[in-house]
C-alpha cells in the first residue's frame, strides 16, 4: 500500500504533504525558517521526529506523538564528558544526520547518527540517550575516519535488521560500512569490494565514502549504496560488495538510492555530474532504474526538466512506497512518480532547498 503522507525537510522548515486523489497538497509548514536536516515517522506507533540544524545555536531535536500536529523539543543527544573527536578536540554534537527505529521487539528504542561520527541510542523513546561506545571506540576512528563534505565524519545511514534487532549496519562518511551482531557492543568494518579512488590505497578497509546505504525490506541481506566512487551492491549482508555502476554513465556518481520493497534486484538512483561538478548531467534531470541487480540501467526522463536544469538530489531526498517514488532537489523542486519512475509529475517548484523526503510509514490499520 502506498503512503498518502510525505514529510519534507528543507532549509526553511518542515513541510507535511497529504495526498488527495492524484494530487499532493501541503497541509502544514512547521519550524519556519529553521533548517530541518531529517524528518521521519515511526512505523511502529506513528510518532514523528524532526532533526533541526540552527547553525550558531546547534542541533535541536523535536518529537511528536500525534503524527506531527504538535511538537515538543527534547534534549538532543550529548557526547559524554571527556569524549574527543581527536586528541585534544572535545566531541560536541554538530549535526543530526539520520535516525532509525529499533526492532518491533524494542518499542522504546531509537537511534540517531551524528557528526562527529557518533551513534546514539535511546531505549525510552528519547528521554535519555547514550553514546554507542563500541562504535565510538573502534580503533580505526581516530586514525582513519574523516569528513566527507562536512568537517568531521558523520553517520548518515542506519539499518536495523528486522529479523534480529541485535544486528545493525551503519554507513559513515568517510569511513565506510560497519556491522554489529551483538547490539552495538562490537563492530566490524564491512567494505570488501568497495573502492575509494581518493585514497592512497583505494581498497583500504576503512576510509570508504558511501553516500547512502539501504536494504531491501523483504530481503535485508540485499544492500545497495550510492557511493562517492560508484554504485555498489551486496547480496550477502555486506560481507562482499560489487560495483554495479553503468559503464560510461550516467548511473555512477550521486547521493540517493532507493530499493524496491519486495524485489532486491530493483533499485533507483538520481545521478549527478561528477564529484567536481555536482549538478544535473548535461543540464537534464534524470532517474536511473535497474531491474536486474545493476547489470543494466534504464534512463527515466519523462516529465523531468531536460534543459537548463542544475538540480542535484541529496542523500535522504529520495524515497519509495509501493510503486510510488518521490524526490526533492537542492533548488526546491519536488517530483513524484506513481509508475516506478516511468513518468514524473512536479508537486511544486518553489520549496526551499530540500534535505530529506520520507513517506509516512505508520499504518493505523
Amino acid at each position: 500500500m502506498t503512503s498518502s503522507r510525505l514529510l519534507v525537510g528543507t532549509r526553511k522548515g518542515l513541510f507535511t504533504l497529504e495526498r488527495d486523489g492524484l494530487n499532493w497538497q501541503v497541509s502544514r509548514q512547521q519550524f519556519k525558517g529553521a533548517s530541518v536536516s531529517y524528518a521521519a515517522d515511526d512505523h511502529r506507533n506513528g510518532a514523528a521526529w524532526a532533526c533541526l540544524d540552527h547553525g550558531h545555536w546547534g542541533a535541536k531535536l523535536h518529537r511528536s506523538f500525534d503524527g506531527g500536529e504538535r511538537w515538543e523539543e527534547i534534549p538532543a543527544p550529548k557526547y559524554p564528558e571527556g569524549a574527543e573527536i581527536t586528541p585534544g578536540t572535545p566531541a560536541t554534537l554538530r549535526y543530526l544526520w539520520s535516525m532509525a527505529v529499533g526492532g518491533d521487539d524494542q518499542p522504546g528504542t531509537i537511534y540517531f547518527g551524528t557528526e562527529p561520527g557518533g551513534l546514539f541510542r535511546s531505549d525510552d523513546y528519547g528521554d535519555n540517550f547514550t553514546l554507542v561506545e563500541g562504535l565510538w571506540d573502534h580503533p580505526s576512528r581516530l586514525t582513519k575516519w574523516f569528513g566527507g563534505g562536512r568537517d568531521y565524519a558523520g553517520i548518515h545511514s542506519i539499518i536495523v535488521d528486522p529479523r534480529n534487532s541485535n544486528r545493525m549496519l551503519v554507513a559513515v562518511s568517510c569511513a565506510g560500512v560497519f556491522q554489529t551482531t551483538d547490539g552495538g557492543e562490537t563492530w566490524q568494518p564491512k567494505n570488501h569490494g568497495m573502492r575509494a579512488e581518493f585514497l592512497p590505497n583505494p581498497d583500504d578497509e576503512v576510509g570508504q565514502d558511501p553516500h547512502l546505504m539501504v536494504a531491501c525490506p523483504a530481503n535485508p541481506d540485499a544492500l545497495w549504496q550510492q557511493n562517492h566512487c560508484g554504485i555498489f551492491r551486496s547480496t550477502d549482508g555486506a560481507e562482499h560488495w560489487k560495483q554495479v555502476s553503468q559503464p560510461g554513465g550516467p548511473a555512477y556518481f550521486g547521493f540517493p538510492v532507493a530499493v524496491d520493497e519486495q524485489n532486491p534486484d530493483v533499485a533507483w538512483v538520481v545521478p549527478a555530474a561528477s564529484d567536481e561538478v555536482r549538478t544535473a548531467i548535461d543540464g537534464a534531470l534524470l532517474v536511473c532504474r535497474t531491474d536486474d541487480g545493476g547489470q543494466t540501467w534504464t534512463q527515466l526522463r519523462n516529465g523531468l526538466p531536460q534543459q537548463h536544469c542544475y538540480d542535484v538530489v541529496f542523500r535522504h531526498a529520495l524515497d519509495i512506497s509501493g510503486d510510488t517514488l518521490v524526490f526533492g532537489t537542492t533548488t526546491g523542486n519536488l517530483f513524484v512518480s506513481d509508475d516506478r519512475g516511468e513518468s514524473w509529475g512536479c508537486v511544486g517548484n518553489y520549496f526551499p532547498p530540500i534535505y530529506s523526503v520520507r513517506f509516512g510509514r505508520f499504518n493505523s490499520n
